[in-house]
């Protein structure tokens, strides 16, 4: 994570190869080994970096001119509980191992002024009962209505914090298209509100779905199948859906039929958590196809973390956070069985 300063998005923000014998006749010499492919110059041995280094939880970074009133939106309207405090960025909870970072934009890697060309999926059994509870909330819409359709592959609903952010509603239904997300959803337990918030009991939200914008659908999807080893687990055609935590998921979207179209800048940062950090960094360094944005991993009491650009300019960083007292919450959290 890392500050505007210190190069790090906490932000906190930021996380990585016989002869045989012979007798009186002359030995037949053997067949010459066969030639190593030569190396990619600037690609690391192919491994699968999820398998390898994995993730324990995934976060976004959505940077704030007021942190404070965003705070309190989130945790008194949304019912998110603060995992961790550092006066200039809030880590809340979302879901079991799914969290938003707010960030100060003065002091972040992003200024709020940019376009905010994300959304977030608060991915919910409890839609209607959602949908009910948020229109007695003073919170601006998106979606004027709800509507849910029989045989839908998902429905949902989207409103908008207070400095513009999108958030969907979503159920994912049983569907064909979510044959392989529905198992990890089902397994996934709803994390419920904060008891002090506005949220009635029992409310709350099981996972995430981060969504980014792009121009290139094929050539994206290759850069993070490929290079980050993401495995695909719902194709919508224009979108595509990731698990990147154990309740955290990443989305693909294509910009012409978003919510959102393509921006060279946009105000968010994607962040995986990870007790891998440094063979993150060793694989990904060594890569020339991921640009870094770090030249190092960064180093900061409470956190490690290192930051990199994905091909159209999003930026994602890799975090581990350290055994501090400020940290007790949020790591009881990421450790939760």
């Amino acid at each position: 994570m890392q500050n505007r300063n210190i190069t790090l998005g906490l932000i906190m923000g930021l996380l990585l190869a016989a002869c045989g014998g012979g007798s009186q006749q002359a030995a037949t010499p053997d067949p010459a080994p066969a030639a190593e492919a030569p190396a990619v110059a600037g690609q690391v041995a192919a491994i699968d970096p999820m398998a390898e280094f994995g993730t324990t939880a995934s976060n976004v970074f959505f940077y704030y001119e007021d942190v404070e009133a965003a705070t309190d939106f989130y945790r008194d309207v949304m019912g998110f509980r603060v995992a961790a405090d550092y006066g200039f960025a809030k880590i809340m909870q979302v879901a079991p191992k799914s969290f938003i970072t707010l960030v100060d934009h003065t002091q972040g890697m992003h200024s709020a002024d940019e376009p905010k060309t994300t959304a977030i999926a608060l991915v919910t059994d409890q839609l209607d009962e959602w949908w009910d509870y948020i229109r007695t909330q003073d919170v601006d819409m998106r979606s004027t209505d709800y509507t849910p359709r029989e045989g839908s592959a998902h429905d949902g609903f989207v409103a908008i914090d207070p400095e513009g952010y999108f958030l969907e509603f979503e159920r994912f239904n049983p569907h064909p298209e979510n044959e392989r997300f529905m198992p990890l959803l089902d397994a996934s337990d709803t994390l419920p509100a904060h008891p002090d918030s506005n949220v009635p009991e029992g409310l709350g939200f099981k996972a995430t779905v981060v969504w980014f914008y792009y121009k290139d659908m094929a050539g994206i999807q290759r850069f993070y199948e490929e290079v980050l080893g993401f495995d695909m687990v719902v194709d919508q055609g224009w979108a595509k859906i990731y698990p990147i935590g154990p309740t955290g998921y990443f989305g693909l979207v294509d910009e012409q039929r978003g919510m959102h179209n393509f921006t060279e800048d946009k105000a968010v940062t994607l962040s995986m958590f990870t007790a891998s950090l440094d063979g993150w960094y060793e694989y990904l360094s060594n890569d020339d196809r991921i640009e870094m944005r770090s030249p190092e991993i960064e180093e900061e009491v409470p956190y490690r973390a290192f930051v990199a650009y994905d091909p159209e300019g999003y930026f994602l960083e890799w975090d581990v956070f350290n055994p501090v007292p400020e940290n007790a919450a949020l790591l009881e959290a990421i450790e939760a069985r």
